[in-house]
């Protein structure tokens, strides 16, 4: 057993698994990535595991890795699909805001936590590059200071959305035929360089009343917005050391807020070491080339993976962001996470979860 049973275990669920070759492994499933059925029965096994929190990724984007899967369902839709299957797990879909509008993000988030019971998260991820600004055409592509510039305004946007229904503004005085208060309902008023949204929204407030903000940090502009906005952030180091180096950089520069930090391990499991050495170097020739980790790679038997786990100082958790997805999974949710802790926790808010209180709306009214 573990003795940090603390630590937070985060599992990212991408396609097939984090190898654009993991596809044309015969256990990858490949053939069911666009049903609902493959991700439920995925992410229902870390949720019945104990994990705690699902990562879903998405991007207008496609990989550029020849031979890869091409396609992908939409982030959102697939969490709000496991909200039915699951009863612990903190679903945290990525939702890109650059080519988006926050009042439709926002309600979708709202609209998750409401169904999971207050087990939602939202991801904030930016869309750079020509490529994919030509896919919708609304706009000229922007550099990182805009696109991280938008991504501040339309967070800020979506929070004050979550808080624009007071908790009591459904009254449904039948008598009246009130259905909601209106004067506990805001506008937002909000106005910037990016959008300009008077809100509110259509969405009553959700059982977390702000579901918590995570983000990737991938240089300066995301790293200060995870100090400002981010309630959770995922980075990426080399190794141990230079992770716990970062984590305090992040929490120095946060001060008070104290984000949750998590750690990305791109890992790949077998039932020996040597085997899962063969399955990489197998990997790596259906790809032309050799897989590359901008985190730390393991690969290795279910007790080198705890083993490396129980050694993390300094993180809150990780995210382990399985190369083969099914296979990986497996040996996850069956001999690694329950090493790390006795039983999976209770079932709880993702705020609970982190940490964090509740927080009131700011525009409630006192009366």
């Amino acid at each position: 057993m573990s003795d940090n049973p603390e630590l937070l275990v985060g599992i990212e669920f991408a396609g097939t698994g984090a190898h654009p070759a993991s596809w044309r492994r015969d256990d990858s499933r490949a053939e069911e990535i666009f049903t609902g059925g493959y991700w439920a029965d995925l992410v229902g096994a870390a949720d019945r595991a104990g994990a705690d929190l699902a990562f879903l990724p998405d991007t207008f984007g496609e990989t550029a890795a020849q031979g890869a899967v091409r396609g992908r369902l939409e982030a959102v839709g697939v969490a709000a699909r496991l909200s039915a299957v699951t009863s612990r797990i903190g679903l945290i879909p990525t939702a890109t805001v650059t080519h988006t509008e926050p009042f439709h993000v926002a309600k979708a988030i709202q609209s998750l936590d409401h169904t999971t019971r207050g087990r939602a998260g939202w991801q904030v991820a930016v869309s750079g590059g020509l490529e994919q600004a030509e896919l919708f055409g609304r706009k000229a592509a922007q550099d990182e200071a805009s696109l991280w510039s938008e991504a501040d305004e339309a967070t800020e946007v979506a929070q004050r959305l979550w808080d624009s229904w007071d908790d009591d503004a459904e009254i449904r005085d039948v008598a009246t035929g009130r259905f909601v208060d209106r004067e506990k309902l805001h506008y937002i008023d909000f106005a910037g360089e990016h959008f300009s949204v008077k809100g509110p929204s259509i969405t009553p407030r959700s059982p977390q009343g702000r579901p918590p903000i995570a983000v990737s940090v991938d240089g300066e502009r995301s790293l200060a917005f995870a100090a400002a906005r981010a309630d959770v952030v995922r980075i990426s180091a080399p190794d141990v050391r230079a992770a716990a180096a970062l984590a305090d950089e992040v929490r120095t520069r946060a001060g008070e807020r104290r984000p949750a930090v998590l750690l990305d391990v791109d890992v790949l499991l077998a039932s020996e070491n040597a085997v899962a050495a063969v399955d990489l170097a197998r990997l790596d020739e259906w790809s032309g080339s050799e897989y590359r980790s901008n985190s730390v790679l393991h690969h290795g038997d279910p007790e080198s993976l705890v083993n490396l786990l129980t050694e993390l100082r300094g993180i809150d958790g990780v995210v382990l962001r399985p190369l083969a997805l099914a296979s990986t999974l497996e040996l996850l949710t069956t001999r690694v996470i329950p090493a790390l802790r006795p039983a999976p926790r209770p079932a709880t808010t993702v705020r609970d979860l982190l940490g964090l209180t509740r927080p009131r709306s700011r525009y409630a009214t006192t009366h």
